[in-house]
């Protein structure tokens, strides 16, 4: 008799994700493997498993040819099913597996939590396994604050141990809650694409739940017998998630019917796919709006279709050193003005001390 259908989902998400990780770091060894080496057989350069131990479970010996891959666990359901999955799977593949939780010192008690979710990864045989204590700011709201004090660690963890890759819990029902949150922002098709399977750098960060509800997800933990820990801030009325999750998004099921969450998780990945075109035709149509000198003009810039204008302006207000996460849709309107509204304003002062201004047909950005 096989796994309870929710065991055998989650397995599944982590093992097509085990393997994606799989190829590409052996795509990436073959190429950086001296020559003399590239031509020893295929299977002399992959990992070997070790012999049985005394439980019978085959463990892997921790050579460099063997990638680790690392679950970012809170204890919450979603992390826990994750990580079991993960050393469930990390044992019958050529794949270390580790843990990381972070502490954000937010709550009382935090501290003691981090030190319990670390005992229950060491248990499932995870190695490393550490817990990362952070400092939580307040620039962008306590939300963002908390998601960007606790990449930074994962970030830095990755980082430290030499891991291939950061698995992250994220669920079906938190990419509804994305898609929501962004056009509750009035932002752009990119953020209505929601969160991606792979982000980070060079794809570090992986989602296998992605096409996997909550529900699903929190009945793997329970016919496991995971222990999990639910955060009171995922209940807290103070944050907007929390009332998307317990509000808005029942509001929405009960007057349009189940299948709210499937749809926008579809819109996630639709928006994506249109996101990712524009984004490619604005870097070709870059090239071809630059004067001998390097500078935009104003004129060709004019004639592209205004999603694929304001990519363009976008891209290169980063390069003269705007911040990505501080460049709002208002700022691109503006900026756009000088290409489509010109009145002889003013230059436009954006984040990161940069500037913008048309001058002599042409648009000028550089910092101020």
């Amino acid at each position: 008799m096989g796994p309870h259908p929710a065991v055998a989902a989650i397995r599944l998400a982590v093992r097509r994700v085990l393997h994606d990780v799989l190829t590409e770091f052996h795509r990436h060894a073959d190429h950086d493997r001296p020559a003399d080496a590239a031509r020893r057989p295929a299977h002399a350069a992959r990992p070997r498993y070790a012999e049985a131990g005394a439980a019978g479970r085959q463990t892997l010996p921790e050579r460099p040819d063997t990638p680790l891959v690392l679950v970012a666990c809170s204890g919450g359901a979603d992390s826990m099913a994750l990580a079991s999955a993960l050393a469930f799977e990390a044992r019958k593949l050529a794949v270390r597996a580790g843990g990381i939780t972070v502490d954000h010192n937010l709550q009382p008690g935090s501290g003691l939590r981090a030190a319990e979710v670390v005992t229950r990864l060491t248990a499932m045989d995870l190695d490393p396994v550490e817990a990362v204590a952070v400092h939580v700011g307040r620039e962008g709201g306590p939300e963002a604050a908390a998601r960007d004090a606790r990449y930074a660690a994962l970030d830095a963890a990755a980082e430290r141990h030499g891991a291939a890759a950061v698995l992250l819990g994220h669920t079906r029902d938190d990419q509804a809650e994305t898609v929501l949150l962004g056009l509750a922002r009035g932002s752009g098709i990119r953020s209505l694409s929601g969160m991606a399977a792979a982000s980070g750098p060079a794809g570090r960060y992986r989602r296998p739940f992605l096409q996997l509800d909550r529900q699903a997800v929190r009945k793997a933990c329970l016919v496991q017998s995971l222990p999990v820990w639910d955060d009171p801030h995922n209940i807290d009325p103070a944050y907007t998630r929390s009332r998307l999750r317990h509000e808005g998004l029942p509001a929405l099921e009960k007057a349009l019917g189940k299948g709210v969450v499937e749809a926008l998780a579809r819109t996630a990945q639709l928006s994506r796919d249109d996101a990712d075109a524009l984004d490619t035709w604005a870097a070709q149509a870059e090239l071809s709006v630059r004067d001998e000198t390097g500078r935009l003009e104003c004129a060709k810039l004019y004639v592209l279709p205004p999603a694929v204008r304001r990519r363009v302006l976008r891209r290169a207000l980063i390069e003269a050193g705007a911040p990505a996460g501080s460049l709002f849709a208002r700022h691109l309107e503006e900026v756009d003005r000088l290409i489509t509204g010109w009145r002889g304003q003013r230059a436009i002062n954006l984040p990161g001390r940069v500037e913008a201004m048309r001058q002599g047909g042409r648009l000028v950005i550089r910092q101020s």
